[in-house]
């Protein structure tokens, strides 16, 4: 599948290599909202989710983040029905480690052995003979984490995941299991309206780990009639969301937002904020509305 040169392209988004191996576009796309309500069943459109994510590879988009739970079992067979062969760029990143009783409902599990099953079904269900980026859901606090992530670099060294990746994790847990595997990313919730994760974002930085922000369009009152985002999107002649990415793309260059959705013309008007070129004070001022 080739690139639309006569659209926005993810590549002004700029490059990130994960690992020190993996090269992605910056701008990604997260597939949880392919899903039914809830993160729960078969989209709504089915023809049109597969639209969406072979419209975000023709708009220059290398890097899809997936996970086994989401829906569950839902978002990684339509990843693979519609890019099924993959492009050479093409990077996939899944999760495991949390379980789905029903509509919302999210249980972590990691224990080794069932880490390992559901790491053997992605490669299944998706079609591969190694999973690029493999990401802990989240830590299972009944198990030891050494033995969660352990079990991923034994994975590893069997050639069936290529990087290792956590989820909403600390700075401190990033360290502890920093102990057992190398780890090349780093998913959390993180926004221009909720910024928690600023200390992982930095720690990130410094060691050059991929920061993965989930629920990045999260604006909040900030996109108020006449509030900053609101005032500064008119200037640009842009929506307060394309302003929200573009400044997750300036604040650092580890970042690498994916969001989501399942309309063609709301993935178009994503990936057209990577043209976007905030200045150093609107950077700023971005920055400030939110602390």
């Amino acid at each position: 599948m080739t690139t639309d040169t006569t659209s926005p392209s993810a590549a002004a988004s700029g490059q990130f290599t994960i690992g020190g191996d993996l090269p992605v576009t910056r701008l990604g796309y997260g597939t949880m909202q392919l899903t039914g309500e809830g993160v729960w069943g078969q989209p709504r459109d089915h023809d049109e989710a597969v639209r969406v994510i072979r419209r975000a590879v023709e708009l220059g988009v290398t890097f899809f983040d997936t996970a086994d739970s989401y829906g569950p079992d839902v978002a990684e067979p339509l990843l693979r029905e519609a890019l099924h062969p993959y492009g050479d760029d093409v990077v996939i990143a899944t999760k495991a480690g949390l379980t789905r009783p029903g509509p919302g409902d999210w249980r972590p599990v990691g224990r080794p052995e069932y880490l390992r099953q559901q790491v053997e079904m992605s490669l299944r269900i998706l079609g591969l003979d190694r999973i690029d980026l493999f990401q802990l859901h989240r830590i299972d606090p009944a198990v030891p984490l050494a033995d969660q992530v352990g079990e991923l670099a034994a994975l590893q060294q069997e050639g069936k995941i290529r990087h290792i990746g956590l989820s909403e994790v600390s700075v401190d847990e990033i360290k502890e299991a920093q102990q057992t595997a190398t780890i090349a990313s780093v998913q959390n919730l993180y926004n221009l309206a909720s910024r928690d994760a600023e200390a992982l974002l930095d720690h990130s930085e410094a060691e050059g780990i991929a920061f993965i922000p989930w629920f990045p369009l999260a604006t909040g009152a900030l996109a108020a009639p006449g509030g900053p985002l609101d005032a500064l999107a008119t200037e640009h002649d842009a929506t307060p969301s394309q302003l929200a990415l573009a400044w997750l793309l300036r604040r650092s260059p580890v970042m690498l937002p994916i969001p989501g959705t399942s309309s063609v013309s709301h993935l178009e008007d994503n990936v057209a904020a990577a043209q976007i070129d905030l200045s150093d004070d609107e950077f700023a001022a971005l920055t400030k509305a939110a602390q």
